[in-house]
């Protein structure tokens, strides 16, 4: 009789590591393997800005932010390391530093809305990727191994995203030397001047739409 509650038990625990393991490899394909064929609902679901619980000196210091603007058949992405979140006009609004050449900035300036997105550590070559070549004159947004979706409101992003900002522009300002306090700020908007014939941007848009990866 023992013998047979001992093998009884046994097969318990073969079948319920065997579904345990099942799990996890379904789960695993669901979050790498068949990332690209899931709709937008499917993966991500929507938070107030409130909600947001990353802390933004890594999401923007060390994750880095991939902005991208466009539309389902033209747009582009670049990756970005400088900006912030704070309160404007009484709004949730993020902000960000681009260089006036920019390809990406003249799609925001025609969409006048924008994402800022932001990946898990396993993406980070292509995240840098984003930003290691201008999409205005070659087929990087082609060659990057991402997958393009849109939201609902029809913004620019990846699924393979871990946060997804979704922005209105509010304002464009732009920087000069003599706007600065230390050396390094006055040599840097400088430097981007001699490289883009023009002075740096300050990008301000109203947060409207959170989605994180369910």
């Amino acid at each position: 009789m023992r013998k047979i509650v001992f093998l009884m038990l046994c097969a318990l625990f073969l079948v319920s590591c065997n579904q345990k393991q099942n799990e996890q490899e379904s789960n695993k394909a669901t979050t790498k393997e068949n990332v690209k064929e899931m709709k937008f609902d499917e993966l991500f679901k929507s938070i107030s800005p409130e909600e947001l619980s990353d802390n933004v000196f890594k999401l923007v210091g060390k994750d880095f932010t991939v902005i991208s603007a466009g539309n389902e058949t033209h747009y582009n992405s670049m990756t970005a390391s400088w900006g912030g979140f704070g309160i404007l006009f009484n709004k949730p609004t993020t902000w960000c530093f681009l260089r006036a050449n920019r390809y990406t900035l003249e799609l925001i300036k025609q969409q006048q809305s924008y994402t800022m997105t932001y990946f898990s550590d396993e993406y980070k070559d292509q995240v840098l990727f984003l930003g290691s070549k201008t999409g205005r004159d070659t087929e990087k947004m082609k060659e990057v191994s991402l997958t393009h979706v849109l939201t609902p409101a029809g913004n620019s992003s990846f699924k393979e995203a871990k946060l997804i900002i979704e922005c209105k522009l509010t304002e464009i300002s732009t920087v000069h030397p003599d706007d600065f306090y230390t050396q390094e700020g006055k040599d840097f908007i400088k430097e981007g001047y001699d490289d883009a014939k023009d002075y740096h941007k300050l990008i301000f848009g109203e947060i409207t739409n959170v989605w994180i990866k369910k």
